[in-house]
């Protein structure tokens, strides 16, 4: 039986074999494997071009993320804690959700969003938030919550094949 943790990182690791556009950015995502060790081992096999550190900025996360995605890339972008992404709102509602509306359906945005969310022992009112609500009445974004290891692993690999923004929670408790 496969863990919820695997699960994503076996779809993390299955679509950058399959799609060289796809890379990962987040903070300590490489060396480090991420705060909850999904991405652990993916910079030993893909390199720092496609496992990619980023400073300490859910807004810059987002932005490069969406600017990527715009020039035909593939970016999975990691909010370390959804508690932390009102400080990216106005990339995700004013940018990655309307673009293709803007430019009359001639763009695509295949940006995945992954982020942890609900509580966990010890982990205080800064990282335990449940903040999915906000970003299902946000038109143009979708929502993915998986809640077994089987969806995570196929809603992560169906976010990322998709041509639209959608943002994926992953329940810190399942891991």
């Amino acid at each position: 039986v496969m863990s919820y943790r695997e699960a994503v990182r076996q779809a993390l690791r299955e679509e950058l074999q399959n799609d060289e556009r796809v890379f990962l950015l987040g903070e300590d995502i490489a060396e480090f494997g991420g705060s909850l060790k999904v991405t652990q081992g993916l910079l030993d096999d893909f390199g720092p071009k496609r496992i990619r550190n980023t400073p300490i900025s859910e807004m810059a996360i987002i932005g490069a993320a969406i600017g990527s995605a715009a020039t035909g890339l593939r970016p999975i972008a990691e909010i370390m804690y959804s508690d932390f992404f009102g400080m990216a709102m106005d990339q995700v509602l004013n940018q990655a959700a309307k673009m293709r509306f803007m430019f009359g359906g001639k763009l695509s945005l295949p940006l995945t969003i992954r982020t942890t969310t609900g509580g966990r022992r010890s982990a205080a009112a800064h990282h335990s938030q449940c903040l999915e609500a906000w970003f299902m009445h946000i038109p143009g974004i979708k929502v993915a919550l998986p809640s077994n290891a089987f969806d995570a692993k196929g809603l992560l690999k169906t976010a990322v094949r998709d041509p639209n923004p959608t943002i994926v929670f992953e329940n810190k408790m399942l891991y």
